[in-house]
């Protein structure tokens, strides 16, 4: 090579390939506390809690950071929660949000209806076994753990088609986003649990390639 040869070949930063889908997913802000004796109310056999004042206030600061950002489309859950953590982006971008049931939480069986937390903060052996094993599915009557990860894949792969070249803020819950990750990865079931309550994880779809560009971004939280 010539010393007067300047040609250089710098590192460039990711940009997502022509085509590709960007799925920002949202766990929902913090929801009502469960209290004995008082279950939440259900959907479809689902725990309907609402935000908490402090999730409220967690939405207001998302709704913030996202109205900054380019989003084609708002996606929510049929759970309030998701719908309500939405709520202060989309005043902001006016989009309205489409409803999708498959972006549901992992349905908990016996233990919907807020018994899963008084569950776990006991540390009921049940409890005990489903950490150990990494699988929702040990709870009694709880969805088995092969349907909740084909549910998820399909939702991600039907919304990655829908939108190709879009960039999508996809409000859900948290084993849901811990589900997908898993399968982006081909990590452990739960190597992704623990999506903190109005956080963001981004993810790029191109047909069968699954990209993980984020997980549980708080920064907008302080």
């Amino acid at each position: 090579m010539s010393t007067s040869d300047k040609t250089e070949y710098r590192q460039a930063r990711f940009q997502p390939p022509p085509g590709a889908t960007e799925l920002w997913l949202v766990r929902h802000g913090e929801s009502e506390p469960a209290r004995p004796g008082v279950p939440f109310p259900l959907v479809d056999g689902q725990g309907d809690p609402a935000l908490s004042p402090e999730g409220r206030i967690q939405a207001e600061k998302l709704g913030e950071r996202l109205g900054k950002e380019r989003i084609d489309a708002v996606y929510v859950s049929t759970l309030r929660r998701t719908a309500q953590t939405a709520e202060p982006l989309t005043a902001r971008i006016g989009l309205v949000p489409r409803v999708d049931k498959d972006l549901r939480e992992v349905h908990l069986g016996e233990w919907e209806g807020g018994l899963y937390r008084k569950k776990v903060a006991e540390n009921d052996p049940i409890a005990q076994r489903m950490w150990e094993e990494e699988r929702w599915d040990v709870i009694p009557d709880a969805e088995p753990a092969i349907a909740f990860a084909e549910r998820a894949r399909q939702v991600i792969e039907r919304l990655a088609k829908a939108h190709a070249g879009e960039r999508l803020a996809v409000f859900t819950h948290g084993a849901f986003i811990g589900q997908v990750f898993a399968l982006a990865a081909g990590s452990r079931p739960f190597a992704f649990l623990g999506a903190d309550n109005a956080s963001i994880s981004r993810l790029v779809v191109l047909g069968g390639t699954w990209a993980v560009r984020g997980f549980n971004d708080t920064a907008h939280l302080g």
